[in-house]
């Protein structure tokens, strides 16, 4: 599945309206740590299609929703379920650490 960007105009409709756990990816194109987990990322999201939604939200692009949720750091994923925060992971984290904390809420 490819992954969907959201901006400050679709953020909380993709998040509410999703059937599916959602993993939502606050990043930027100038750090270095987003763009080592970002690989990580993709690979999630072909091996969880169908059971997991996931989300891109470039927090220079999209600053009010990174208020909205108070991200001081970046990257940060946050896993959502019934379009209510479940958790958040601050920082580079390897496959097997992120796939554990989501197959949580699957």
């Amino acid at each position: 599945m490819a992954i969907t960007h959201l901006y400050n105009d679709n953020f909380a409709q993709e998040i509410q309206q999703s059937e599916l756990p959602a993993l939502v990816d606050f990043w930027a194109t100038w750090c270095g740590p987003c763009r080592m987990v970002a690989p990580i990322v993709e690979e999630i999201s072909d091996e969880l299609d169908g059971t997991l939604n996931v989300y891109k939200v470039d927090v220079d692009e999209a600053e009010d929703i990174a208020a909205q949720f108070g991200i001081m750091s970046i990257p940060t994923l946050m896993i959502f379920k019934d379009g209510k925060e479940q958790e958040r992971i601050v920082g580079y984290r390897s496959k097997e650490d992120l796939l554990a904390a989501i197959k949580k809420y699957l």
